[in-house]
C-alpha cells in the first residue's frame, strides 16, 4: 500500500486556514510591511495589527541572508575568517575584525604591538563615525530631510575612500590580521585624516543648525518610539538604544580594551529613551569619537605592526629563501591555519551598535571547532517591537531607522 494512501502512517495535517498572526479585534487590520530595503533597511519583514493609523500589536521578522557565517566558520581556518567578520556590520566592518581578533590573540597569548594598539583604536573609532553618519542620514532622508541626508553622506563617502586608500577595498576591509594588521599605514594618511575631520565638523554643524530644533523633526522625533532602561535592559539592548534611556553603559569606560584606557572621552546619554534621544546620542558619539581620534594622532607611536611569532605570522621574504623553516612556515600556516591552543573564549568590544562579542572554541587545530557572534542588530531585533506599538504608522520607518539594523548581524 503507498504510504500516502496509509491512514496510520500518514502525517497529520496543520490546519491549512490558521493564519500565523490573527487580528486581536473584529475592527482591526493586519497588513505587512516590507521587506521593502528603502523603509525596513533590509530583508525586514513588520506584520503590524493596526487600529486605523495606530499600531496595535507587531510580529517582527528580521528576514534570512542565508549566508550562514557561524557554520561556515567551522570549514576555514582561523586567518580565512576575516572576510567573514567584515560582512557582519558592513557599515563599520573594522571593529569586527579587532574584536574577532582580539578574542583569538587571547586564546593564543598574543599581545599585539604598541602600534598595532593605537591604530586599532584610531580605526574603530573612525569605523564608528562612519556607521553614525550612515544611521543618521538615512533617518534624516525616511523623514524627508534630503538636504541634511547629503551633508552626512558627503562626510561618510570621504571617510570611505580615506579607507580604502589605507586597507584597499571598500566597506569590506579585512584589514585586521591574527597578530597585527594587513599593513602600515601609507605616507599622508594621516594629513588626509584630519582634513577629513575638519570637513566632518562643518557638515555636522549644518546638520544641527537644520534639524535640531527644528519643528517638525521635533514633532516626529520626540516622545515617539520610548522606551525605558529597564526595559532596555530586559530585552538586552546595548549601544545607543540603551544609552538614550540614560544608562551610562560603554565597554570602551567600564571595560577598557585596547588603548581606550588612555583617553579622555565622555559617554553621551539621553533622557527619555526616544527617537530624538537616540539621533542626540548618536551625533554626541560621533563628536567624542572624532576627540578621542585627535588624541590618537599624538600617542600613535612608531615601530613594527605584527608581533614575532611565526604561529600566526608569515616570517620575512629573506629568511623563506634562506632557511628551510622560513621556507616550511607560510606552507603550514595556509594550507592548515595558525594553531590555537584548546579552549573557549568569550570577547567582547562595544559596536556602534551595541556590545559585539565573539565567542571562539578551540580544539588546537588550525580552524576553529565554533565561532558564535553575540550581534547586537539580533539581539535588538527580538526587542524592537516594543518600540513600535502604541505609534503610529508613519512612526514604525522612523523608529526603526533608530535601531539602525544591519542584515549582516542578524544571519544566523
Amino acid at each position: 500500500m503507498p504510504l500516502s494512501a496509509d491512514p496510520v502512517l500518514r502525517p497529520p495535517i496543520a490546519n491549512p486556514v490558521q493564519p500565523v498572526f490573527a487580528a486581536s479585534r473584529d475592527d482591526t487590520t493586519v497588513v505587512s510591511i516590507g521587506p521593502s530595503h528603502p523603509a525596513t533597511h533590509g530583508t525586514v519583514q513588520i506584520i503590524a495589527e493596526m487600529d486605523a493609523e495606530k499600531v496595535v500589536r507587531t510580529d517582527v521578522h528580521c528576514g534570512y541572508l542565508h549566508r550562514g557565517f557561524e557554520k561556515e566558520c567551522e570549514d576555514h581556518t582561523w586567518h580565512n575568517l576575516m572576510p567573514y567578520v567584515d560582512r557582519l556590520n558592513y557599515c563599520s566592518a573594522l571593529i569586527n575584525n579587532f574584536a574577532y581578533c582580539d578574542a583569538v590573540e587571547q586564546l593564543m597569548g598574543i599581545e599585539i604591538t604598541p602600534r598595532t594598539r593605537y591604530l586599532r583604536t584610531l580605526l574603530a573609532e573612525y569605523s564608528r563615525v562612519a556607521d553614525h553618519l550612515t544611521c543618521v542620514a538615512a533617518q534624516l532622508m525616511e523623514l524627508g530631510a534630503m538636504t541634511g541626508f547629503l551633508y552626512l553622506v558627503t562626510a561618510r563617502d570621504s571617510m570611505y575612500e580615506h579607507l580604502a586608500a589605507l586597507t584597499g577595498a571598500r566597506v569590506t576591509y579585512s584589514y585586521g590580521r591574527i597578530g597585527g594588521l594587513a599593513f602600515d599605514v601609507p605616507p599622508g594618511w594621516f594629513r588626509r585624516l584630519e582634513e577629513i575631520l575638519a570637513d566632518y565638523e562643518r557638515y555636522v554643524g549644518m546638520v544641527h543648525g537644520l534639524v535640531d530644533r527644528n519643528r517638525i523633526f521635533i514633532d516626529r522625533m520626540r516622545n515617539v518610539g520610548v522606551i525605558d532602561t529597564a526595559r532596555a535592559i530586559h530585552w538586552g539592548f546595548t549601544g545607543p538604544i540603551l544609552r538614550s534611556t540614560g544608562a551610562p553603559r560603554d565597554l570602551r569606560k567600564d571595560t577598557p580594551y585596547l588603548a581606550y584606557g588612555e583617553l579622555d572621552f565622555d559617554v553621551p546619554v539621553g533622557i527619555k529613551g526616544d527617537n530624538y534621544d537616540r539621533y542626540y546620542v548618536r551625533m554626541r558619539e560621533m563628536d567624542e569619537s572624532v576627540y578621542m581620534m585627535r588624541q590618537l594622532l599624538d600617542l600613535i607611536p612608531e615601530g613594527p605592526i605584527m608581533v614575532d611569532d611565526r604561529r600566526c605570522v608569515f616570517p620575512e621574504k629573506e629568511l623563506v629563501y634562506t632557511e628551510i623553516e622560513s621556507l616550511i612556515n607560510p606552507f603550514k600556516l595556509v594550507m592548515e591555519g595558525p594553531v590555537v591552543p584548546a579552549g573557549d573564549i568569550y570577547v567582547a568590544h562595544e559596536g556602534a551598535n551595541g556590545e559585539l562579542g565573539f565567542y571562539c572554541v578551540s580544539t588546537g587545530d588550525g580552524q576553529p571547532w565554533k565561532v558564535h557572534v553575540r550581534a547586537p542588530s539580533f539581539v535588538h531585533m527580538g526587542g524592537v517591537h516594543t518600540m513600535l506599538e502604541g505609534y503610529q504608522l508613519a512612526d514604525i520607518v522612523t523608529t526603526f531607522g533608530s535601531v539602525n539594523m544591519i542584515g549582516g548581524e542578524c544571519d544566523r
